[in-house]
């Protein structure tokens, strides 16, 4: 049996898992590609494979760890707490909340550090964590007999007859997620009390492998906990309670619902504007990459409008410089996502001109050949309000010139507490995925595989460029719409599932179709023709 790594070709008389073969070799994994495929370490290789061994500066090796490590906080958790539970959501700092439910029992540092105790105890040990199957039947009894509700609801749209589950000792859970082969691979890790439970701090592929530094997020915080709340409002906070709308035939007043939280968010903005109008002159828009800012922008400016306030939309990206004198990447090719792509001296004269009253040429950037020509001239009054959306509105350094009282700045992307059950929640980078995928699949012909092959590039300017400066922001948009899973499903999965098992792209694809595959369909016809989720279905009434 032939066994090809890094182009070297070793060779083996009998099957081997790929531990054993990594131990032989004596290199350092968490999980592996084999032809293309991700495998677990307990995989048994028994014919000539390419193998690629990963580490935990792989975004795929991470998202293992991470699930893995979900599993034996919460087997420590019912060491400690038998009866009690956890509920796992994405957080700030790019880590995990962990909460508890546990009758007469809060959550200070002393049972905090006695969970994270347990829980080095169990990686301590080393104890093996073996995949299995159970059948339906069986694995509902399980559930049952442990009080997990949540799992037998998601069951019954379950398409197979038997489901996953990792034994530990006498501790049987499913994550959602391919694990690590050990308790013993999962010794970096670090629990922090965070109300209202304590985050989970792990190694992230972006880091390199390690840990992010700590970093507080009041505003995003917030955000999400209101997400969480809303989530509980209308019973929509796992896949199987949002299918129970379409089961009911509730879809409208759940499209409505849904709809009406966005209306209200913009409200509460116009007020907040209207009641510093006086003073404001620039409105600053930015958030990632499928957030639904054009439409958002095109949406505030409507609701300014109606109370009087006649703002004007100017485009950041008619203000890049040619390709030629764009900066550099470390590859040595143009980075258009740099700040200083952008003519930024250019863009702040302009700004203060336009605030002072005088006229000035907007610029109009011509992409197909690379460069700036002029555009019409424009001059605005005393009260017109600016509105800018781009990758950098709420850096200040596009903006030097301007005073910050006269900067309003908006944050916008969407934040779900959207959950397969109470252990696995669903991250917002998918769901940004999926509506990019969509978009560019309706309006630039592109398939799945063009739009995760360009993902990690698109999250690395996010990183650099974006959310860095969202706490910055005086207003927080949450995008996020909780029926869209509902309408994006059908536009997304016959891609997902046509990409191939042998292509570079299928573990994303496959991952991506684990939790799909478990919501209701509803009609794009329910969906409002001014939504946000619009811009990527299309038949927008802001985009004819």
């Amino acid at each position: 049996m032939k066994v090809t790594i890094n182009k070297k070709v070793y060779q083996y008389q009998n099957p081997l898992t790929l531990m054993e073969i990594k131990d032989d070799l004596k290199v350092v994994a968490f999980a592996a590609k084999v032809n293309n495929r991700l495998r677990e370490l307990t995989y048994l290789i028994e014919r000539d494979s390419e193998i690629e061994f990963l580490t935990l500066d792989d975004k795929d090796v991470a998202r293992i760890y991470e699930a893995s490590l979900r599993y034996v906080i919460f087997m420590a958790f019912k060491r400690l707490y038998p009866k009690g539970n956890l509920k796992f959501n994405f957080s700030i700092s790019r880590s995990t909340l962990a909460i508890p439910k546990v009758e007469g029992v809060n959550f200070l540092d002393k049972e905090i550090t006695e969970i994270e105790t347990e829980a080095k105890k169990i990686i301590a040990a080393d104890l093996p964590i073996k995949r299995m199957r159970m059948n339906i039947d069986e694995a509902i009894k399980y559930y049952r007999s442990h009080g997990y509700y949540d799992k037998i609801e998601i069951l019954k749209y379950r398409q197979e007859d038997y489901v996953n589950i990792y034994q530990c000792q006498d501790y049987f859970n499913y994550m959602f997620s391919y694990m690590v082969p050990s308790t013993g691979y999962l010794k970096e890790f670090k629990l922090r009390n965070y109300f209202p439970g304590f985050l989970i701090q792990y190694p992230r592929s972006e880091t390199e492998g390690h840990i992010p530094d700590f970093e507080d997020a009041p505003i995003f915080n917030q955000t999400i906990k209101e997400a969480a709340k809303w989530g509980k409002i209308i019973d929509g906070d796992t896949i199987a309670r949002i299918n129970e709308y379409v089961n009911n035939n509730q879809e409208v007043e759940f499209v409505n619902m849904c709809e009406t939280k966005h209306n209200q968010q913009l409200a509460k903005l116009g007020d907040d504007i209207t009641e510093n109008a006086d003073e404001i002159r620039l409105i600053a828009i930015a958030g990632p990459s499928s957030s639904g800012k054009t439409t958002f922008s095109i949406r505030l400016k409507v609701e300014l409008l109606s109370r009087g306030i006649k703002p004007i939309m100017i485009s950041i990206d008619d203000y890049y410089r040619s390709k030629s004198e764009a900066p550099l990447d470390q590859f040595g090719k143009p980075d258009l996502e740099h700040i200083n792509a952008l003519d930024v001296e250019l863009f702040n004269e302009h700004m203060l001109k336009l605030i002072a009253g005088e006229e000035i040429t907007l610029p109009k950037y011509n992409f197909k050949k690379a460069m700036r020509e002029d555009g019409p001239k424009l001059k605005i009054d005393q009260d017109t309000i600016i509105i800018i959306e781009g990758i950098h509105a709420l850096n200040d350094l596009l903006t030097p010139s301007i005073s910050h009282h006269q900067k309003y700045k908006i944050f916008i992307a969407p934040q779900t507490q959207l959950h397969i059950d109470d252990h696995n929640p669903i991250s917002f980078t998918d769901l940004r995925l999926l509506r990019r995928m969509v978009r560019d699949q309706q309006f630039r012909n592109a398939p799945a595989e063009e739009t995760i092959e360009m993902w990690p590039s698109v999250r690395k300017g996010e990183f650099k460029w974006i959310y860095p400066f969202q706490e910055q922001a005086n207003f927080v948009f949450n995008s996020e719409l909780t029926y869209e899973f509902l309408v994006l499903k059908k536009h997304a999965y016959k891609s997902l599932e046509s990409i191939h098992r042998n292509s570079k792209y299928f573990i994303d694809a496959n991952r991506l179709l684990k939790f799909l595959k478990y919501f209701k369909e509803i009609d794009d016809d329910l969906v409002p023709n001014n939504s946000i989720l619009r811009e990527f279905i299309g038949d927008s009434i802001f985009h004819k």
